[in-house]
């Protein structure tokens, strides 16, 4: 197997039906060192920021590390195809690839109804939230 040379940069696009969102709703302060490592591993370093990776074991296992201050879910074509010509900045660096992760605004509307402190489940916005997160995104947009 050939060597790859640090200094290539390769920008990952998820395949179109295992795209997962990560949007940051908690800082990062006063998190265990574990969580604040796995934040910057997602590349997930401030809040109201979303990365879009592809659903594989390690990932699924990084995000039930931080499911406490991140929500995540599955993200459609439409919402993506949104992202990336609404947020998409292009980085002088990379020769027009997009950044890695996208800078959004909080939502229109607020954070559901018990606040950013509790899961999805219960009627919070931290945690798993399938295909609602498209809905999230769009108001975040």
């Amino acid at each position: 197997m050939a060597a790859q040379s640090a200094n290539t940069k390769t920008v990952h696009k998820p395949a179109a039906n295992q795209r997962i969102a990560v949007v940051l709703i908690r800082s990062m302060i006063n998190k265990r060192t574990e969580v604040c490592d796995t934040l910057k591993m997602l590349r997930l370093h401030r809040q109201n920021v979303c990365t879009v990776h592809s659903k594989t074991p390690s990932l699924l296992g990084m995000l039930r590390k931080v499911k406490d201050c991140t929500t995540f879910g599955e993200i459609n074509d439409e919402t993506y195809k949104l992202l990336c010509e609404k947020r998409g900045q292009q980085d002088p660096n990379n020769k027009g690839a997009l950044k890695p992760y996208f800078r959004l605004s909080p939502p229109r509307g607020g954070f559901e109804r018990k606040g950013t402190k509790k899961p999805y489940s219960t009627g919070g916005s931290l945690g798993y939230r399938g295909d609602n997160i498209n809905d999230l995104i769009q108001s975040m947009l």
